[in-house]
């Protein structure tokens, strides 16, 4: 009688296991999306035990051509996972079994798990982490075009909501661009520390066949070592570290729809989504809803929920491995696949948006120059505190008699300040408003295209790179 698959840590037990708990134990359902990474790290690992001679050449190569099999039938969506296949490991040694025999026995020799787990998340995120910087990079891109496109545009710069001074509408986009790169630059870091190799820890003391770990780190593409074994299969600070990047990289996304959100209403009428990323109401014809920027909006929440989720997963592990890290899988995969549609949904609604000059010029008024009427007494040689002041009264002046601040006479500011002149009249521009802050990171256009620049050429050079 067949006794059916062996678990790999089954030798000690003798009673049946709870079917429950079997299924409660289970990762294959998840994990099974490491399928290439697992495949891929045995393969470097049978080159380096048959370099030790622990395997032959012969043994190394059918190992190889049987994990080769292996992962086509991942690939074609024809593997079966069968009872007892507990995680990806499992089941792909239990595959590798049927197709070459026995020696696939020996692919475990010095290897734990716990190294081969950590391993397979570190080649699976440095892939996938790759491509949403690519995604990331690309709304970069369509951002900067847009900036650059719409550069003539003004529209109110609001803090609390509330008018303040007018700015370029490039200006605006261009402060999501920057927060943007910093999520890249802050993903490229963790892609540097996510690249360095478990594997050749065994379960936590080290490996008793002296694997060539820096062969193993050069197979697979590791750029060096970790160099304590508890360490090695204990960390997870680079789940973490993706998860909390993935989070603020959706927080940035949310406020950006948050804008969107309130500009695009009926009271703002500023933007007009395409209907590619738009929904209407069940019961209202007249709705056109921004569904996929509500969506950007909540779905921030559900990483931030992955990340804290995690953490306190986390935080309560003693040395070294314990399953509670089988937490962290379901978590990484969720916020590498929420954020990676997410960039692109975001680079979509930006590329197709329409927007209404006329509607944002619109919202600009003369007391939104009240700081400009400060700036013009600073120019005639008045302290900044005194100048805030004066601007103040001419304000309430303006609202006490029901008129617009640039609708009072140059005699109505001579009456607040002796230094105020005919040549007041001039500053009720707002192109001249916009265009006198030049210093970097202003919105003039000089400023502003200088910003357009660097975020070019950034671009561009990791594109050389």
């Amino acid at each position: 009688m067949s006794e059916g698959p062996k678990k790999l840590w089954g030798g000690r037990f003798t009673g049946a296991v709870d079917p429950l708990m079997d299924a409660f134990n289970a990762s294959i359902h998840f994990d099974k999306r490491m399928y290439a990474a697992d495949c891929i790290g045995s393969m470097a690992y049978s080159k380096a035990l048959a370099k030790n001679g622990i395997i032959t050449e012969q043994e190394r190569d059918q190992l190889i051509e049987g994990l080769s099999k292996v992962m086509e039938e991942w690939q074609a969506n024809v593997f079966e996972i069968k009872p007892g296949d507990e995680d990806i490991h499992t089941a792909n040694e239990r595959r590798l079994g049927e197709i070459v025999g026995s020696v696939a026995g020996k692919l475990h020799t010095g290897r734990s798990r716990n190294d081969q787990v950590a391993t397979d998340m570190r080649l699976w995120l440095r892939e996938e982490a790759s491509k949403i910087l690519a995604h990331l990079k690309e709304l970069i891109a369509v951002t900067v075009a847009r900036a650059e496109k719409e550069i003539d545009v003004l529209i109110p710069g609001y803090t609390h909501l509330q008018r303040a001074q007018p700015i370029r509408w490039s200006h605006l986009l261009l402060s999501y661009a920057w927060l943007w790169q910093s999520d890249a630059q802050r993903l490229e870091q963790l892609i540097d520390r996510v690249n360095v190799l478990p594997l050749g820890s065994g379960a936590l003391a080290g490996h008793a066949f002296n694997i060539d770990r820096e062969f193993l780190a050069q197979e697979l593409g590791f750029k060096g070592i970790i160099n304590n074994s508890l360490y090695a299969v204990s960390d997870r600070d680079f789940v973490a570290e993706f998860l909390f990047l993935s989070s603020l990289t959706m927080t940035h996304i949310s406020r950006l729809a948050e804008d969107l959100i309130i500009y695009s209403s009926s009271e703002f009428g500023f933007v007009k989504l395409a209907d590619a990323y738009s929904t209407g109401s069940s019961l209202m014809p007249q709705k056109k809803n921004p569904d996929s920027l509500e969506l950007l909006r909540g779905k921030s929440g559900r990483v931030f929920g992955s990340m804290s989720g995690f953490m306190m997963s986390y935080k309560g592990i003693p040395s070294t491995y314990n399953k509670d890290l089988q937490e962290d899988k379901e978590p990484m995969f969720d916020a590498a696949d929420t954020l990676s549609g997410s960039l692109q949904i975001t680079s979509g609604v930006l590329s197709t948006m329409n927007i209404f000059p006329e509607k944002m010029r619109a919202a600009l008024s003369a007391d939104m120059l009240a700081t400009d009427l400060a700036e013009y007494l600073v120019r005639k040689g008045v302290p900044f505190r005194e100048t805030h002041h004066i601007s103040g009264a001419a304000v309430k002046m303006a609202e006490d008699r029901g008129v617009s601040l640039h609708e009072l006479k140059p005699e109505d500011f001579k009456s607040l300040h002796a230094s105020f002149e005919d040549d007041v009249s001039k500053i009720w521009s707002y192109e001249t408003s916009i265009d006198n802050r030049t210093a970097i990171g202003g919105t003039s256009k000089p400023a502003v295209l200088d910003q357009i620049q660097k975020l070019q050429g950034w671009l561009a050079e990791g594109k050389r790179l």
